[in-house]
Order: C-alpha cells, then structure tokens, then sequence
C-alpha cells in the first residue's frame, strides 16, 4: 500500500463568520426580508481545508479567532467536523455577509479586517515550529497587519519553516512580496495580483525566488512555470458562471492533492483541479457541487 500522504497545513489569516441571506429579488434603499439565512465560516484558508476534506486529503486548518464572532466560528468548526487549530485572538472575528436572488449576482458585503494580536501571532508561531519536518503549509488570503512588528515572530517561523517543509502561497499585497523574495515552493496567484509585480511569468523580477509559479486569469489561460523555465499555458473550461467564490480555493486544494499526494507533474495537477474549479463556479456554495461526471485532465481521467 502506499504511503498515508502526510497532512496539509492551511493558514487563514482573516477569518470570517459569515451568514448568507437568500431573497426572491432585492434592490438597494428598501427593507427586505429573507427566505432564508444560514451561517458558515470563511476565509481562503478553510476554503481549501474543505475541498481537501472531500477529496480525502488530511489537512489542518488554522486561524485566528476573537471576540464572540470568533466563539461562533469555532463552535461551527466543530459542529461540521472539521480538524482545525483556532489561535485566540483579542480582535473580534470580522463578519460578512453573502446575498443571494434567483435572478440577481450574488453579492458578498465584507466587514473591517481583523489583525491577529502578537499572542496569538506568536502562538502560532510556537506551533509551526512544534511540527515535524516534512509538512506542507499553505498561506491563504489576506494577512492584515502583516507590516507591523508583531508579525516579526511569525514571519521568523515562515523563514525556517522553508527549510524543513513546504511553503505555498495564495495571498497578495505586503505578504505576497515578503514570500516570492524566499525560495518557496509554489505562488498561486490571480492575474490581477501578479500584475503589479510583472507583465508576465517571463519576466519576474530578479529577487524572485519562489520556485514554482501559477497566474490564473479567469476564463483566459493560466500561466505556469517551474524550476525548469516557463510551461505551455492550459486554458480552463468554459462554463455558465453561477458564482466564483470559492472557485480559486477549490482550485488550490485540488492541485496540492493532485501535485503533493499523487505525484502528478505541476500541469497535469493543473489539469485535474480546473474541472473541480469549474464546477464550483457553476453552482452556489463552496465545494458543495456534484461530483463531475467526467473529469478530464491530460492522460488522467477520473
């Protein structure tokens, strides 16, 4: 039998309690009453944790929590079963909410961003640096505060972090420029945050360091490169969108099972998370589609 894959790591550094409301139409100006409400809990980070959930893959998922929207987070993590590492925070949870009409975008409205407090910073800190070498840690999302001193410990714990496991980022802005300078192991990134540090994967600048590259660009193709140059580009399915949110994460949880648990070379797992992508986009909720029929991806076929 093969191996147990050892699990994966994802870090939200903005975790949100967000409910959704559900209208028959809604317009700006008026009092409203919904149909329905639910409530779940966001961010990037357990986006991926739950795609890797259903694909089987263990994960870890790992956030930041405070205030009372920060108790119903975890209270809703261990409700829907989910292996989780909640470091406490004094800065209230942010909220949003998402709403939804059958004949209307669905529309997300995002709280104040919340920055963890050095405690929890450096909690942690404490406990990636308790884990043994070999893991994989995922950076997702936004990390509000990343510039101040008290991400001094974290970002030390990053630094060596590199050196025993692997790095992967799907974030932007300061904490994005802070890991493509170190030479970690993946930057999945959308075309709208990588313009601002290149025209394209051909022309990174030179303190580029991360080792593997991957620009997606809605339904435009994804460009790619590795530790040997740049790859052919793959251009996603096309598909009635629904909604996006989501889709990106899936994305991301379905290239790392495909790249670290099934050995797949970087454009075949590229290839084997567009359908899932795909299909998220065509449905609301986040990984909560139906299974694709045919999922197609290069020579792999499921």
């Amino acid at each position: 039998m093969p191996p147990t894959p050892l699990p994966l790591f994802t870090l939200t550094g903005n975790l949100l309690a967000e409910r959704t409301l559900t209208f028959s139409t809604w317009s700006a100006g008026h009092t409203q009453r919904a149909t329905t409400a639910t409530f779940q809990v966001g961010g990037k980070g357990i986006n991926v944790a739950k795609m890797l959930t259903r694909l089987g893959a263990p994960n870890t998922a790992l956030c930041f929590t405070g205030g009372a929207t920060g108790e119903e987070c975890v209270a809703w993590l261990r409700r829907s079963g989910r292996t989780f590492h909640a470091f406490t925070t004094t800065t209230p949870t942010r909220t949003g909410t998402v709403i939804r009409a059958d004949a209307q975008s669905e529309t997300t409205f995002l709280g104040p961003d919340a920055p963890p407090d050095a405690t929890a910073l450096r909690a942690c800190a404490d406990f990636l640096d308790a884990q043994p070498h070999g893991h994989t840690l995922a950076l997702c999302g936004s990390f509000p505060g990343w510039t101040s001193p008290d991400y001094d410990v974290l970002r030390a714990a990053l630094e060596r972090w590199i050196t025993r496991g692997t790095l992967v980022a799907d974030t932007y802005g300061p904490p994005l420029l802070w890991l493509i300078a170190r030479p970690i192991a993946l930057v999945k990134i959308n075309a709208d945050e990588f313009h601002p540090i290149a025209p394209n994967l051909a022309q990174l600048p030179a303190h580029a360091a991360a080792q593997r590259w991957i620009v997606t660009d809605g339904p435009r193709p994804i460009q790619l490169r590795d530790h040997s140059g740049l790859l052919p580009s793959i251009t996603p399915p096309q598909l009635k969108e629904i909604s996006a949110t989501g889709s990106g994460d899936v994305f991301l949880a379905c290239l790392l099972h495909a790249w670290l648990h099934r050995n797949y070379p970087l454009s075949a797992a590229v290839n084997f998370a567009l359908p899932y992508a795909a299909a998220n986009a065509a449905h609301p909720g986040i990984a909560e589609f139906a299974e694709p029929s045919t999922i197609s991806s290069g020579n792999f076929t499921k």
